[in-house]
């Protein structure tokens, strides 16, 4: 079973974020980031990139800067396996993972089982088979192939802080500013939806997989 704690303002968490492309971390979870690293500034984020060459692999620079501002501590990991073949390339993918067991995060974000490419599904299976005993959040990513679900885990922001996010996304990411779903209406409309869904107090939310969950208060025999 898997479990957090959050414990008091401030705390100092492990956070660990897996994206197979520059920009999926930043879509799939980054106002959450912001809002947790503004509650918890002693974080500590082990933040890997899979797929980052070239003009990406400086964009995945400046989103992960962008991002991890009120971070605590900060390790930034950009490696450069081939987009699109991460099936083709699992064991050295895989060997990877058993690196990243030093990280010893409390929570990890990653990709949803769900997500219709190939490159996400392979995180997302090595994350799970990886880490056993830990807090996974599956994050969303909008796209063409149409793979959005019913998440059960919402994390609601404010307007503020989705102005941030979507900010920093068009700061870094200039490369995918042709492509006509990298805009912000489209990063918006999936915030106001999952923040519709959440029924929270503010109007926008990120929207989570959370397979399994425990919560544990600082003595598990409370």
């Amino acid at each position: 079973m898997l479990s957090l704690s959050l414990g008091d303002h401030g705390a100092r968490l492990r956070i660990l974020c897996l994206g197979a492309h520059s920009d999926d971390i930043e879509i799939g979870c980054g106002g959450t980031l912001l809002r947790v690293l503004d509650e918890h500034p002693k974080a500590e984020v082990h933040w890997v990139v899979f797929s980052a060459k070239g003009v990406r692999r400086k964009e995945a620079e400046t989103g992960a800067r962008l991002f991890l501002k009120q971070a605590g501590a900060r390790r930034v990991k950009l490696l450069s396996y081939r987009d699109g073949f991460f099936p083709h390339q699992g064991a050295r993918i895989k060997g990877e993972f058993e690196r990243l067991k030093a990280a010893r995060p409390d929570l990890i974000f990653t990709h949803c089982r769900h997500d219709l490419h190939q490159d996400h599904r392979v995180i997302n299976e090595l994350t799970w088979n990886t880490f056993r005993r830990h807090m996974i959040l599956e994050y969303e990513i909008p796209k063409y192939d149409g793979d959005l679900g019913s998440p059960n885990f919402f994390v609601p922001l404010t307007e503020e802080i989705c102005s941030r996010k979507v900010q920093n996304l068009q700061k870094a990411f200039h490369s995918q500013s042709g492509k006509h779903w990298f805009e912000d209406e489209t990063f918006k409309a999936i915030l106001r939806i999952r923040g519709m869904e959440s029924s929270a107090s503010v109007k926008y939310a990120e929207a989570f997989y959370a397979r399994k969950m425990r919560y544990e208060t600082a003595d598990p025999r409370a």
